[in-house]
């Protein structure tokens, strides 16, 4: 399709005159088109069409239909329906009253259009522009961040269930793609086993069984994929998504031993990071945070929380589930410095806290961290009386440790531990096994006590960062954090993003994406309509306390 941009056109009288009697007290989408605009103008998405073609919808309108299906949690059906059939969106999207709308799968191909032209945040930047503009957001206020975790649009597959899966996706694939090639060396058996999806109750249930069945599963599956890569087969069979997929799970769950296949134990597996977990969404991880355990991915939100302005989401990241929390924050001050939307105080919990969080953040940023750090869990610092990190003084300069009773270290070592800096120390086994305090310092069987910490700079972040979060004064200022739980609530339960619509990672954060845009959309209009924020509600039993 081709783009011929073109200027926005005014709201059609007709449209206007019908909009305002159907709505006397106004509607928040006439109220959008009224203060806001249209936020998005066809120049905008100039490279995500040809120049040569059919002409294409208005894409700017194509934009903001999409915002307010996501407002309103719409399929794709349903808004092309809202277009055709109800005043207050042509008001806002400037039609006709007799506008015949769209067919359904424009709103399909505009998101692969932004995907594929890695125009992902084109909408959100946007938005955030215009709300720059009407004083609605501002920078060096006040953000806070939170995450939570997102279910992929797939099933939960058993380790055996994933291979016959697998083998069975991969098979469905080359019938389609190649059939007369597949046909002509396929064992007749392989259409017994794998004509139709397996799932657990149809698969054996003893375990000699289940061994045996995985063992023929991944026999046939290598016998198929040493047929593809062999010399007379054509290349391009190869490229093929889905045989890379199964090339991939089979060299997760198997591995060739003295010429045959074996069945991986659960002692020989990757680690979850790398691990698929289906075939139809490879970027998808298991993961578990204390009772909850998911397949999928984790969204972060960021969001202004100053009382004078609208609370706007600035910042969306969407990482694989097993990514940490702590190492999503570079690149949210990152993004929020190229918008200009950098906080002076950002707020998040602790799942984010880290030393270099605190350090690089106020000198990269200017930006003050209030994260409350994790407390030293050593025994020594749960033992009321023991002698814990904070009992030890440390005289960096000639790199010697002075414990509570008042010997000095013998050991004094640069190291690194999971890629972090660290320093090992070590004291004298005849000064610790004739001390009358080593009841409170080590339990060590080496007979003395060792200590581990990070480097000077980064050891006197942590310990002020652990003083200053007892006050409270930080207690007070952190409180504010909790009022993101009301916008992951909104975003899950109201706007439906714990459930992925897509698959895979870059459709999954654009479906992020737009639940945060229509979020934004829904709260900057609530603002101009002077209607007040919600508060918690309480049950009707802890009012009775009030």
């Amino acid at each position: 399709m081709s783009l011929n941009p073109k200027a926005i056109e005014p709201i059609p009288k007709e449209t206007a005159k019908v909009a305002r009697e159907a709505f006397p007290n106004g509607n928040p989408y006439m109220k959008m088109r009224d203060e806001l605009g249209v936020f998005f103008s066809d120049k905008q998405f100039t490279q995500l069409f040809s120049s040569r073609g059919q002409p294409a919808l208005c894409p700017w309108r194509l934009a903001l239909v999409t915002i307010m299906q996501f407002a309103e949690n719409l399929t794709d059906r349903q808004a092309a329906d809202a277009v055709r059939s109800r005043i207050d969106w042509k008001y806002a999207l400037g039609l006709k009253l007799t506008d015949p709308g769209f067919n359904y799968s424009v709103l399909s191909e505009f998101r692969g259009r932004l995907v594929e032209g890695e125009a992902n945040h084109l909408l959100f930047e946007k938005m955030l522009q215009r709300f720059s503009e009407r004083g609605l957001l501002k920078a060096q206020g006040q953000q806070r961040t939170d995450s939570t975790y997102v279910l992929a649009a797939i099933r939960t597959l058993t380790r055996l269930e994933l291979a016959t899966e697998t083998l069975t996706h991969t098979l469905n694939v080359l019938a389609t793609v190649v059939p007369d090639w597949l046909k002509s060396w396929v064992d007749s058996d392989w259409f017994t086993k794998y004509e139709r999806q397996l799932d657990e109750y149809r698969l054996p249930q003893k375990k000699k069984e289940r061994e045996i069945f995985a063992q023929t599963v991944g026999t046939d599956g290598h016998n198929l994929l040493d047929v593809i890569y062999g010399p007379t087969v054509p290349s391009f069979l190869r490229s093929i998504p889905a045989v890379e997929t199964m090339r991939a799970i089979w060299v997760q769950q198997y591995y060739i031993e003295h010429g045959a296949v074996q069945w991986r134990d659960k002692g020989n597996l990757p680690a979850s990071a790398s691990m698929i977990s289906s075939p139809h969404d490879t970027d998808a991880r298991y993961s578990s945070k204390r009772s909850t355990t998911w397949v999928g991915y984790k969204v972060h939100l960021t969001e202004t929380c100053d009382e004078d302005s609208p609370h706007l989401i600035t910042n969306v990241q969407t990482t694989p589930s097993t990514d940490g929390d702590s190492s999503v924050f570079p690149k949210i001050h990152q993004q929020l410095e190229i918008s200009k939307l950098l906080p002076k105080e950002h707020l998040a919990d602790m799942g984010y806290g880290s030393t270099d969080l605190l350090r690089l953040s106020q000198s990269n940023y200017g930006i003050e961290m209030i994260c409350p750090m994790r407390p030293d869990n050593s025994w020594q610092a749960r033992t009321k009386g023991a002698f814990d990190m904070t009992r030890f003084n440390i005289d960096w300069e000639n790199q010697k440790v002075i414990c509570p009773e008042g010997k000095e270290n013998i050991y004094w070592k640069n190291t690194k531990w999971y890629d972090k800096r660290k320093i090992l120390v070590k004291f004298d086994s005849a000064d610790c096994s004739e001390c009358p305090s080593k009841h409170c310092c080590t339990r060590s069987r080496f007979e003395h006590r060792e200590l581990s910490f990070s480097p000077q700079e980064e050891y006197l972040v942590l310990q002020t960062a652990r003083l200053r979060q007892k006050t409270d004064e930080f207690k007070e200022r952190y409180a504010k954090r909790a009022g993101i739980e009301g916008t992951i609530s909104q975003s899950v339960f109201a706007l439906g993003m714990r459930r992925c619509r897509y698959r895979g990672l870059e459709k999954t954060h654009l479906q992020h994406v737009l639940t945060a845009c229509a979020i934004n959309l829904r709260r900057s209009v609530d603002w101009l309509l002077d209607k007040p924020r919600q508060q918690t509600r309480k049950s009707r039993f802890a009012l009775l306390a009030a």
